[in-house]
């Protein structure tokens, strides 16, 4: 019989904060580099409550979740295994301070951004720059 393999869900929050800054943090485990935050759903987890409880065990912060942006799923974004990541916009106030698998979180300014970005998040937050400038969405 054959085992079948499926993709695995997983969500991330776009922290939009004040003075037009985005939150972002750094991995303790590889790979290394800054994110943004977010991880895997619970199973009997909704993804909504899945953005806000990796949110705030991530950046310390209290987030409200603005809107879902778009889902993520090419089988190369993760190079740990394949993923599917809705993406949320959400906002919050305060210092973000990294906890968790957060090595650190910091807030930037978007023609700031540190290096290096890993998984697909630094076409993510190009996406999600775009569309606050624009309003237009990532197509399919």
């Amino acid at each position: 019989m054959t085992a079948f393999r499926n993709p695995v869900p997983t969500v991330d929050a776009v922290i939009l904060v004040p003075d037009d800054r985005v939150v972002l943090v750094h991995r303790k485990h590889p790979p290394l580099g800054w994110a943004i935050p977010g991880g895997f759903v619970d199973e009997g987890e909704p993804l909504e409550a899945a953005a806000t409880r990796e949110a705030a065990e991530e950046t310390g912060l209290a987030v409200t979740l603005l809107e879902q942006f778009h889902s993520y799923s090419d089988p190369a974004r993760d190079p740990r295994r394949h993923t599917i990541s809705t993406v949320f916009l959400a906002s919050a106030s305060g210092e973000p301070r990294g906890g968790d698998d957060a090595a650190e979180a910091r807030s930037f300014a978007w023609d700031a951004l540190p290096s290096p970005i890993v998984f697909d998040h630094r076409e993510i937050l190009a996406d999600v720059r775009r569309y606050l400038l624009t309003g237009a969405r990532r197509r399919p």
